[in-house]
């Protein structure tokens, strides 16, 4: 009897792309501010969900695993400034909605505090990356198209409220 090859041939080597299989980053390729968006938008479901203090959802969160990689002032910006503007956030976005913000998840009511907080206050962040940090966070911890859900309202949302910016981007 004749002897089957049983070796398997050899893939070519890998490459480094900063993405695992799945096309989202890898951790070590994750900046601080992508980080702290990531523990903001952690800590915000648990306000959401649970109704939890500030305080409270801030110490948890800065025990977290990986934290410390974070860029905690954004972090703090994101999470104390998204709560103590809850409804100012929750007006901005309302009109933008097919559904009553409650229907919404909390995970993409989260995304949008944050979309909304990046647009209004943090004018050094271009809106089209606050649009693209946000998506990769409802890709990430969303639901499955939730995602496009998200990006329809903010890019409704950023003639709004970075006007001069996206004026300038279109002329372009």
């Amino acid at each position: 009897m004749a002897e089957q090859n049983t070796t398997k041939p050899k893939r070519p080597p890998q490459t480094r792309t900063g993405l695992t299989d799945t096309g989202v980053k890898k951790a070590a390729d994750k900046s601080a501010r992508t980080r702290a968006r990531e523990f903001a938008l952690q800590a915000l479901y648990q306000h959401l969900v649970g109704r939890n203090e500030a305080q409270s959802i801030d110490a948890f969160t800065r025990d977290l695993v990986g934290f410390h990689k974070a860029d905690s002032a954004h972090y703090d910006a994101l999470l104390h400034g998204c709560i103590r503007d809850a409804s100012l956030l929750d007006d901005s976005i309302t009109p933008l909605l097919d559904r009553k913000l409650a229907e919404i998840s909390p995970i993409e009511h989260a995304v949008l505090w944050i979309g909304a907080y990046e647009f209004r206050y943090c004018l050094d962040v271009p809106y089209r990356v606050v649009i693209n940090e946000c998506i990769e966070l409802a890709k990430a911890f969303g639901g499955t198209d939730g995602h496009k859900y998200v990006n329809g309202v903010l890019h409704k949302m950023a003639p709004a409220l970075r006007a001069a910016e996206v004026a300038s981007d279109n002329a372009r």
